[in-house]
């Protein structure tokens, strides 16, 4: 396997060669999978069904749940179904694949945080003109903006990375097809272009991330004004878990792609990447919508809903059994009367 022509697919590395051990990854995966589809198909199906929730700040709520079950869809099944299977290739465009869908959704992401503090902002700062700004046209203008940027940067991305010969081999010392492993096994004069596309995708996400501090700079020096202690209890639990997200997506992320590959361990490898790739997934739920006392009343009811109607037809399904057991025993008894 010389360069790219002839790679016919990777090895991605194995949590364990132990069979017991592989077993407990996909257990371990699986619960860590469930929980993120579920925390953010529910987020999306209160948001959907409760009109209260119509707004700029739920729309792209809707959007970050989207994404972000989209984006650990493209990486943690694989890797289950490697660890049930025993085994650990992944075809070339498989490798494509996961790579492009991979960036396509972490970068949308990163863009719908930004694009929510800056709501956020607008919202707080400026809550005279807000419904001038953040109007449904320009919501969606921004959204699609975020996804075609996302869709622009990953095609640039993935193309830099796989247009490049690979002379290291073909194992992939990761659980996904991650870049700065695809670029360990690159031949070392042949990868100016995507050293170039790293270079200007961390100084975009410096960037994003200046932006996203100087907004919620603003809103904490705004709400500070409020003599309110609630609003600014409100506005702390608000804002802080936003940013403890953001930054551990991109300080991990960063840290992943600019570490040096001959003086890390596999392990850590591991841990930083699971901590870029799955934990922001799965906190997002929780952070964004049970913090929230609009999300925790459209949950209650979404969930209170689906009770109710299970209890509801649970006592129809009773009063039928019971009204043919009555018919039963009166027909009975009537037999039993002299004619």
């Amino acid at each position: 396997m010389s360069n790219q022509t002839t790679m016919t697919g990777f090895l991605l590395l194995g949590f364990s060669d132990i069979r017991e051990l592989q077993i407990l990854h996909f257990i371990v995966f699986l619960v860590l999978y469930l929980i993120s589809l579920l925390g953010n198909l529910l987020i999306i199906t209160a948001i959907a069904l409760d009109h209260h929730l119509h707004n700029p700040m739920y729309f792209f709520l809707i959007n970050l749940s989207i994404l972000d079950f989209s984006s650990i869809s493209v990486t943690i099944p694989k890797s289950m179904a490697n660890s049930l299977m025993n085994t650990r290739l992944i075809s070339y465009s498989g490798c494509v694949a996961q790579v492009f869908f991979f960036l396509f959704f972490a970068s949308a992401n990163f863009a719908i945080l930004t694009i929510m503090a800056h709501d956020r902002y607008i919202a707080i700062c400026q809550p005279l003109h807000y419904e001038m700004v953040m109007n449904r046209r320009a919501c969606v203008q921004m959204a699609a903006s975020a996804l075609i940027s996302g869709i622009l940067y990953s095609a640039l991305h993935t193309g830099n990375t796989f247009v490049i010969s690979f002379c290291g081999g073909n194992t992939v010392d990761q659980f996904f097809c991650e870049i700065p492993q695809l670029l360990h096994l690159a031949c070392s004069d042949s990868n100016v272009g995507e050293v170039v596309v790293i270079s200007l995708s961390v100084l975009l996400s410096l960037i994003c991330f200046a932006f996203i501090t100087v907004s919620y700079v603003q809103i904490f020096k705004t709400v500070l004004r409020i003599p309110s202690g609630q609003g600014r209890h409100k506005a702390f639990f608000t804002c802080l878990p936003h940013l403890i997200v953001v930054s551990l997506f991109l300080f991990t992320g960063t840290f992943a792609f600019l570490k040096p590959t001959s003086n890390s361990t596999s392990d850590r490898n591991l841990l930083v990447t699971v901590l870029y790739s799955i934990m922001p997934p799965m906190m997002n739920p929780i952070i964004y919508s049970m913090r929230n006392k609009e999300m925790k009343g459209a949950l209650s009811k979404l969930i209170g809903w689906r009770i109710f109607s299970k209890n509801k037809m649970s006592i129809f399904l009773l009063l039928s059994q019971l009204h043919s057991v009555f018919l039963y025993k009166y027909n009975q008894l009537m037999t039993l009367l002299p004619s």
